[in-house]
């Protein structure tokens, strides 16, 4: 699959300059946020972390009966000292001071199971819903629930006692419920619906109420599906129609006359565009998707993991979406033939990049800086002397990877703090980084082993899995409370961009070679790119 591609940059920027507009209403930025609650930020910077969020400030959407994600996930581990009050081996499960730490993969899958006198923490339903594809595929997990329902619990007995039954019900409606509502991409599976639907009809059998409830959760979980489904087809369909610029200008050169400035010249506008595109591909990946794609083997245990790569569709469009954002970026600034024009293009998307900070988009703030740092326009030595650096500088300095990103966590942190405590929709969007959300994923996958000497899983492991994943799953689903244009959508997500090579030769085009290299591989590009039309 793509990773996200972007070239070493050079930070050399001051600090301390005030982004804040004097003409448009605008949020308080992430470091006004950190300043301003007099935040203390403590970062690890050999192993990263997820942060840690308070209960009654999390401000994410509610679940029936359950807390909010950001509220699941304490300092320590999952606790269930309702149960256990000291470290000890019980029924399969191994804890430590009240928080499970091990377990085999048979008792774990009994822990998730409610009873009637017992109904899973939130945290744990997640935790393990979320890892255990790491041992065992979805639809073989389910069967094993739908097994330890009918038979531990007595489901298919007619002669059970019917009020146990009444009392049964409604909690495994709720686990399936919390099941289908946070990874519905589980029941694209033919035998997962199957499942659900023979365990369901149990519940439902004879009882009216939860008839109706079994179907309002089935009617939602379809409508999800068919919802996802048509955000695909259109990705596919937005892919289709992009083409290679140098192409399009060769077969067509007046179809391809319009550029950035002349579709948007607000730089605010086109921040707030950029943010719809990120929130929207953002509310579609799945928690699942980052075990799928990046956890197939694991090197500790010598044991591939029950994964597949294919279904982390949503996860690459991400992706492809940040490199897209760079190239065009690249393609804007060497497109223009006179200098003043391709400086003019540079101070605009420095400007958007400000912008993008303040709102809290990470995203397309590294994508764009990435784009100027390609080499085919920092190149351009005579464009860069017209341009005023100063706040790109500090936008560097900001997306410095040094000390392991320590600026960009530090802004991370304060934007996550204003989005706890927002007053309003604005301040809420925290839009990560994400090629560095997904390191941080692997690299806390790959130190650890997914199973002990002893055969259990490793549970904590599972948990630092969780606290991560479930932190993006707060910031996805925040909505976007920009106004749409449909216009400058349209551009970002269709206009023709240079390839690689395409950019090179537009640079030495712009300006001429220095040296004997360049001018080797500019009579390289001229011939193979040029004649090739």
């Amino acid at each position: 699959m793509p990773f996200l591609t972007y070239p070493p940059c050079s930070f050399h920027g001051a600090r301390g300059v005030d982004f804040r507009r004097s003409t448009k209403q605008r949020c308080e930025s992430p470091m006004e946020a950190c300043r301003n609650k007099q935040l203390l930020l403590h970062f690890d910077t050999e192993k990263t972390t997820a942060l840690d969020f308070s209960l009654e400030d999390s401000l994410q959407d509610k679940m029936p009966q359950t807390p909010p994600f950001p509220a699941m996930f304490g300092s320590s581990g999952y606790n269930n000292n309702l149960y256990q009050t000291k470290e000890e081996d019980y029924s399969g499960l191994y804890y430590h001071d009240n928080n499970l730490v091990s377990g085999s993969l048979e008792a774990l899958i009994q822990h998730l199971v409610p009873t009637v006198a017992y109904y899973p923490d939130r945290t744990y339903i997640f935790t393990f819903l979320l890892n255990s594809r790491l041992f065992i595929h979805p639809h073989e997990l389910m069967s094993k629930v739908c097994h330890v329902c009918t038979d531990h619990q007595k489901l298919s007995d007619p002669s059970a006692d019917k009020m146990r039954i009444r009392k049964l019900a409604p909690k495994i409606l709720q686990l399936l419920t919390e099941w289908t509502e946070t990874f519905p991409y589980d029941f694209r599976d033919e035998r997962m619906m199957r499942s659900l639907k023979e365990l369901t009809h149990r519940l439902s059998t004879g009882d009216e109420v939860y008839r109706k409830a079994v179907q309002q959760m089935i009617q939602a979980l379809i409508r999800k599906l068919a919802t996802h489904s048509q955000y695909e087809e259109n990705l596919a369909k937005i892919n289709s129609t992009v083409t290679d610029r140098l192409t399009v200008l060769k077969a067509k050169p007046q179809s391809i006359q319009r550029d950035i400035l002349t579709i948007c010249s607000d730089t605010f506008t086109l921040a707030q565009q950029l943010t719809h595109i990120e929130l929207e591909r953002l509310s579609y990946i799945g928690p699942e998707e980052f075990v799928q794609a990046f956890v197939q083997k694991n090197s500790h245990d010598n044991k591939k993991s029950f994964t597949d790569r294919k279904k982390a569709s949503n996860l690459e469009a991400y992706v492809e979406w940040f490199n897209r954002l760079s190239f065009l970026v690249a393609t804007e600034i060497c497109m223009p033939v006179k200098k003043k024009h391709r400086a003019r293009v540079i101070e605009f998307f420095i400007d958007v990049a400000r912008e993008c900070f303040n709102i809290g988009n990470f995203n397309s703030l590294m994508a764009i800086i990435s784009g100027m740092n390609m080499s085919p326009v920092s190149r351009l030595k005579k464009t860069w002397a017209k341009v005023k650096t100063a706040k790109f500088d500090i936008l560097e300095h900001q997306m410095d990877p040094s000390s392991n990103f320590y600026n960009y966590r530090t802004a991370l942190r304060g934007a996550t703090q204003r989005s706890i405590t927002a007053h309003t929709s604005r301040e809420k969007i925290v839009i990560p980084f994400f090629s560095l959300l997904i390191k941080d994923i692997v690299f806390l996958n790959e130190g650890c082993a997914n199973q002990l000497p002893n055969g259990h899983v490793n549970f904590e492991k599972f948990w630092d899995l969780a606290k991560q994943v479930g932190e993006f799953m707060t910031w996805k689903k925040v909505e976007c409370p920009f106004e749409k244009d449909r216009k400058i959508l349209q551009y970002l997500l269709t206009a023709p961009v240079f390839s690689e090579d395409a950019l090179y030769l537009a640079s030495y085009e712009s300006e001429g070679p220095e040296n004997n290299m360049e001018k080797d591989r500019w009579k390289s590009l001229r011939s193979s790119l040029l004649n090739r039309m």
